[in-house]
């Protein structure tokens, strides 16, 4: 399994597969992302399940995505005899225009050259392994099934010899072949020839929905496999974002900070909308948005801080303790109880998106009404309760305190509701909101400053440093060369800076002092560096956390301070938004690339 999260991603806007450098799939869930598992070798090496590809130690594998595509690539060779497995989920447009995107897992066997052998171990365990899976070869497919508390069942099609595949018995490449997971049996059988297309048709997908992004004169690759990677992450069904792939890959192993990743957190979910929009992706930002306004049904209905990919209310969190764990990190826990917390910060940031799309696309967004309504409701909500404490940005599960990131993005949600606001000729509401968001930033100010920390702190009346301030800048609430903002930087890089790596605080939470970085907040730190002039040491810095990535260039959520290896839920809709936006920020776009970006829209 090596020491590292050594997985590439693939998937379909509808759900997600974890492939192992050595072409094992060992992660995914059918039909949808939070569904229950088919693969989970992941969550427990023994019974979790698992489709692997078995050479002898002649053999060496590489593996990489094809370029500009989620189309994932493992190819095996000794010299002589060499195959690539390419692995996908098939998404392209039809014939109506509507999109392909079966709940199925392809494995597209491409002979290469010489004789290579192999023997195939696929073994999926339904319904997170709870029960027995039972398979049977049937004439068209393998079936496997499970009896368990619930009845489920998978299809296996394939150009091999199914006996064969059953038997795990030695398999000699000498033409393409394939394999296809399907969580629906299918009408028509595949064929070697029609999987191949689909593979086409998947490439040009992903080759034309890059094409949109505008290209950067530095870290044009990372910025291209960071973008594939968040809209992997989103559900074409409803719009929804998800925060990760993964339920329950530990921030620390062999701790119980392990959560299950895959809802839709509204700050999670709007960031990435907001950095997605500014390279060109309209339509996943239309999705979301009307994810948001069916949601909000009722005009003083306050918003969850995160919701089910079907827009469900209900997350009720259990474990799952038969399974291990990933290295034997208990408990594996399905759902998230934190959706019953309030955070007041997550008006604010779906404000900002909200302006961000009157700005980008004002004369055509379709329901300029209801988002009309929801601003004024947001406004209404702030005003009413910005003045209370809450759980903040870091889910701390202790009592609520008027932390400073939900303070500041209050002001964000009533600045930008104002925007909005004049943008609509709606300059009476603008006029009487401004009273507000002027109160709210003295309240900051006095209250959020420390003489003591020479810094603004994690929350009123304490001296805690917390990354999360550093966000006061690119909200816009300070200036990035105002001294008190510079001094906070300089505080933080004190403080919270390990080897590189930040610390999202270091007060003890609910669980003691945490041992990784949380990725998020270094990019966070390396922005706040290059806004207040420290240029050459942000890039240095950056180049360095880059290096941290898998072999892929995919990040998970935290990075262990000693060791560098990856932890938490992967891939991390958050690390990629930040490192995108680091990574524009560090390119210095120059506004005639800008100006090619919206002419391609």
């Amino acid at each position: 399994m090596g020491n590292n999260l050594d997985y590439g991603i693939i998937g379909n806007c509808r759900s997600a597969a974890l492939i192992s450098k050595t072409g094992s799939v060992d992660w995914c869930c059918l039909p949808e992302f939070d569904s229950s598992s088919v693969f989970a070798k992941l969550l427990d090496e023994k019974i979790g399940g698992h489709f692997s590809i078995n050479v002898d130690e002649s053999y060496t594998t590489k593996q990489f995505y094809i370029d500009k595509t989620n189309i994932l690539v493992t190819r095996f060779s000794n010299g002589m005899d060499v195959f690539e497995v390419h692995d996908f989920m098939p998404r392209f447009h039809k014939q109506d225009g509507t999109y392909y995107y079966p709940p199925e897992l392809v494995r597209y066997f491409k002979y290469i050259s010489g004789k290579p052998t192999f023997t195939v171990d696929y073994n999926p365990k339904l319904e997170y392994a709870k029960g027995k899976t039972e398979i049977y070869v049937k004439d068209d497919f393998i079936a496997s099934l499970t009896h368990g508390e619930k009845f489920d069942t998978l299809f296996l099609y394939t150009s091999f010899d199914k006996n064969v595949i059953v038997d795990k018995k030695e398999i000699t490449l000498t033409e393409d072949g394939y394999f296809l997971i399907g969580y629906n049996e299918k009408i028509f059988n595949p064929t070697v020839e029609s999987i191949y297309l689909d593979h086409q048709r998947t490439k040009v997908y992903w080759l034309n929905w890059i094409d949109k992004t505008p290209k950067y004169n530095m870290y044009n690759t990372q910025i291209l496999r960071s973008a594939l990677t968040l809209k992997l992450l989103s559900y074409d069904k409803s719009g929804a974002v998800l925060a990760a792939a993964t339920t329950s890959l530990p921030e620390t192993i062999g701790e119980v900070r392990n959560w299950d990743y895959r809802f839709c957190w509204i700050r999670d979910a709007s960031m990435v909308i907001k950095v997605v929009s500014q390279l060109g992706h309209k339509n996943m930002a239309k999705r979301y948005l009307n994810f948001i306004i069916d949601l909000i049904p009722d005009k003083d209905e306050k918003l969850q801080i995160m919701y089910g990919i079907n827009k469900e209310k209900k997350l009720t969190e259990y474990s799952l303790d038969h399974l291990s764990g990933y290295k034997d990190s208990k408990p594996v826990r399905v759902g998230n109880a934190a959706y019953k917390q309030k955070q007041n910060d997550i008006y604010g940031i779906l404000m900002d998106v909200i302006h961000q799309q009157f700005v980008s696309f004002s004369l055509d967004i379709e329901n300029t009404e209801e988002l009309w309504t929801i601003t004024k409701g947001i406004v209404w909500v702030v005003n009413k309760h910005w003045k209370e404490p809450d759980k903040g940005i870091w889910e701390f599960r202790g009592e609520d305190k008027h932390f400073t990131f939900s303070k500041v993005l209050c002001w964000v949600a009533i600045d930008r509701a104002i925007k909005v606001a004049e943008i609509l000729n709606k300059y009476h509401k603008a006029n009487k909101w401004k009273i507000i968001k002027e109160e709210i930033k003295n309240d900051i100010m006095s209250n959020a400053w420390s003489d003591t920390a020479n810094a603004f702190t994690q929350a009123y009346g304490v001296e805690d440093l917390d990354a999360s301030v550093l966000l006061m800048e690119p909200y816009g609430f300070i200036d990035a060369k105002d001294p008190r903002y510079v001094s906070t930087v300089n505080a933080i890089e004190r403080e919270l800076s390990n080897d590189g790596l930040l610390y999202r605080y270091k007060n003890k939470d609910d669980f003691g002092l945490p041992s990784s970085s949380f990725t998020i907040c270094t990019f966070w730190f390396i922005n706040s560096l290059y806004k207040i002039g420290e240029e050459e040491k942000a890039k240095a810095m950056f180049d360095k956390l880059l290096s941290y990535s898998n072999h892929l260039g995919l990040f998970s959520e935290d990075i262990d301070f000693k060791t560098k290896r990856l932890l938490g839920n992967f891939p991390q809709a958050y690390s990629h938004l930040a490192l995108i936006e680091t990574a524009i920020n560090l390119s210095n776009v120059t506004s005639d690339e800008k100006v090619k970006s919206s002419i391609a829209n």
